[in-house]
């Protein structure tokens, strides 16, 4: 007899063999049924977590506890950025918002002579002319940066294209 499997044999049966078999048989069922899992190879880091790996895994685990956890959504790089230049040049409005543009106006004029006042129509007429022209610099810097066989603008590309252009340093 089994003794690993006698207590269980006792637990559930009066000891006849037929509540011995019927037991056995649970038992191999119970064991066919078990979840398998591999195991996958893992670079060893000699016994040490990173710190910021753990504060991760207990946050997952903590989620995982409280309700259900669902890796959020991640777009590839580039992706998002690609959508967002479809959709600046696509759409006509200023890119700069009003109030803070506004501001910086007052503040430069009052550099130039105190109590000076703005109509909203100069304002909006100084936003369009200021982020045209500021369009147009970045597309000759770009075109500066690609002519060096690069993607990231650099100050050294602005100053290039603003001396093309003419402009004053």
């Amino acid at each position: 007899m089994d003794y690993t499997l006698q207590p269980v044999i006792v637990r559930f049966g009066n000891g006849s063999e037929e509540d011995r078999r019927n037991c056995l048989r649970d038992l191999k069922k119970n064991y066919r049924e078990m979840a398998r899992t591999k195991q996958t190879a893992r670079k060893s880091t000699r016994g040490k977590v990173p710190r910021k790996q753990l504060e991760i895994k207990t946050a997952r685990i903590r989620a995982q506890t409280m309700g259900g956890f669902r890796k959020p959504h991640r777009y590839r790089p580039g992706t998002v950025v690609l959508r967002d230049i479809r959709k600046y040049q696509k759409t006509t409005e200023l890119l700069i918002l009003k109030l803070p543009f506004q501001r910086l106006v007052c503040e430069i004029a009052q550099g130039i002579k105190k109590d000076m006042r703005f109509q909203s129509h100069a304002v909006v007429a100084l936003q369009e002319a200021s982020e045209a022209y500021l369009v147009g610099l970045f597309q000759d810097t770009n075109l500066c940066a690609s002519h060096a066989k690069r993607v990231t603008i650099m100050p050294k590309d602005i100053q290039l294209a603003r001396r093309i252009r003419g402009e004053p340093a």
